[in-house]
Formats: C-alpha cells, sequence, structure tokens
C-alpha cells in the first residue's frame, strides 16, 4: 500500500484502530498520548511527531516498508484499497 497524505495515513490508522475494535483513549495509553492526539492524527494533522506516529503503526501492527516496490523474501502482503478506506473514513464524518 502507497501513502501519499497525512489523511491517507490518518485514515489507515482510524480504519486500523476500528478493526482491532480500540477506542481513541485506549489506543492513546498504548502510544503514551493523549487523546486528542489521536484525533488529530486520524484527521490528517500534518505536523504530527514523527516518532509518535511510528509508535501508533506499531501498537496497531501496522508495517513501515521502506522497499522501492520490489517483493521482499517474505513475499507481499494483500493489497489495501486506500481510496475505499477514505471513502469510509469520510462518510463516518457526515
Amino acid at each position: 500500500m502507497l501513502i501519499r497524505t497525512p489523511a491517507e495515513l490518518g485514515a489507515v490508522i482510524r480504519d486500523k484502530r476500528k478493526r482491532l475494535k480500540l477506542d481513541q483513549s485506549t489506543l492513546a495509553k498504548r502510544i503514551g498520548v493523549s487523546r486528542q492526539w489521536v484525533i488529530e492524527v486520524e484527521h490528517g494533522h500534518p505536523r504530527a511527531e514523527l516518532a509518535l506516529v511510528l509508535r501508533a503503526l506499531d501498537v496497531l501492527g501496522i508495517p513501515v516498508d521502506a522497499n522501492s516496490g520490489t517483493p521482499t523474501s517474505r513475499g507481499s502482503t494483500s493489497a489495501v484499497d486506500i481510496n475505499a478506506i477514505v471513502t469510509k473514513a469520510k462518510k463516518g464524518k457526515a
């Protein structure tokens, strides 16, 4: 999956949190941040601290892969439709 914007990353974090049935407060405690920080990141805050974003991804079990698009020896993971995640997140705001 290729994430190009903070909003897309926020949508991925929100979607994974919900799939894990975690509320924002629980996720915040596991990361070591405030609930407000989680809210801001899920809404695509462009200046979130990188170390905390990486910690959030780790807590949620979302891998970060710096591979340049070539398959790894471990194989590739299934594709994720980022557009569907963003659309779903936008519907949740309405």
